[in-house]
């Protein structure tokens, strides 16, 4: 099997056109579920990116923003934060044409590698409904906590968790 050939650069103010388009593809079918009318889709869409956008900037100011290139051309990004405890991958999206080609999964990879090499973890949010829950699945992250839609999974090398000890899984909506 080859290797997808892919690679990572910082974002720059001039992806924010590309990272919008990214937002509204892998959210399209979701909103286009809910019921929302053709001509309302891209505005809250828009709305959506925005306001996400907004939530990291604050959040996750430390996090290193990355897009993903292949062929020379945005197919995704990477949002990585690295924290004491473990690297929480704030976001990583892909175009929906570039999905199941392997860079997700060797973006994981990367991430678990570096991490375990720290003697850290690595966690993400996801939602319960994403197909790309089954890729962290395969990868080893446990589903940690429940919170409405969002699932929090961590992995940690070896199956340990930084105490050592098992955690308990929090349902909590």
């Amino acid at each position: 099997m080859t290797l997808p050939a892919f690679t990572l650069r910082p974002e720059t103010a001039e992806d924010e056109p590309f990272l919008r388009r990214l937002y509204v593809a892998i959210r399209w079918a979701e909103v286009e579920a809910m019921g929302i009318p053709d001509e309302a889709r891209r505005p809250f869409l828009e709305q959506q990116f925005s306001m996400q956008r907004s939530h990291y900037q604050t959040h996750y100011h430390d996090a290193e923003f990355s897009v993903i290139e292949a062929d020379g051309a945005p197919v995704g990004r990477l949002y990585l934060f690295r924290g004491t405890r473990d690297h929480r991958i704030v976001d990583i999206s892909l175009l929906p044409e570039t999905s199941g080609q392997g860079i997700g999964g060797t973006l994981l990879d990367r991430v678990m590698a570096e991490a375990a090499a720290l003697g850290r973890g690595v966690s993400i949010h996801v939602e319960g409904f994403n197909p790309a829950r089954r890729l962290y699945d395969r990868k080893g992250f446990r589903e940690i906590e429940r919170r409405g839609p969002y699932w929090l999974m961590e992995w940690f090398p070896d199956g340990a968790t930084p105490s050592g000890q098992e955690v308990q899984l929090n349902t909590a909506s």
